[in-house]
């Protein structure tokens, strides 16, 4: 029996419940949990960000026998170096369950595809240095250019 393959889709607005723990793991990955979990309506904007045609901003999904394992959020934005528009791919997440198994490789190709056919000229991101799996995947699939990123609020 084949083993039916890992889709990449859009969310549908009715997955928010499906969406929400990925989200709230990516976050925790991050250090945004507990005391200093993100406020409640952040993540209710960004949920409804991905289904406002007004809004740059994208949502992708993996789903594998029916369950959502994966997330990728991306946008598209103007540059000062490219005449063309960029892709920034904000958020990746996979389920620590099926890391290793090219799901969060597939939600980044899924990206470029979408990235391509807006006419974008590059897909780009950024991960915290102590990612060291994830570091793995990007080198294979991405260069670094030695940036260093810096942050403040104003």
């Amino acid at each position: 029996m084949t083993v039916p393959p890992i889709l990449i889709r859009p969310p549908t607005h009715d997955e928010y419940t499906a969406w929400r723990p990925l989200w709230d793991g990516y976050n925790e990955f991050y250090g945004r949990h507990g005391a200093t979990a993100l406020p409640e309506h952040i993540t209710k904007v960004t949920w409804q960000r991905f289904f406002d045609p007004a809004e740059p901003v994208f949502a992708l999904v993996a789903e594998d026998k029916g369950h959502l394992v994966g997330l990728a959020h991306y946008l598209f934005h103007r540059s000062t170096t490219k005449i063309e528009q960029v892709c920034y791919l904000s958020d990746l997440f996979t389920l620590p369950s099926i890391r290793g198994k090219g799901v969060g490789r597939a939600l980044i190709e899924a990206v470029c595809v979408q990235a391509k056919a807006a006419g974008a000229s590059r897909v780009y991101w950024q991960t915290h240095e102590s990612n060291a799996a994830g570091r793995q995947l990007y080198d294979k699939v991405a260069q670094h250019l030695g940036f260093i990123v810096y942050s403040r609020d104003p």
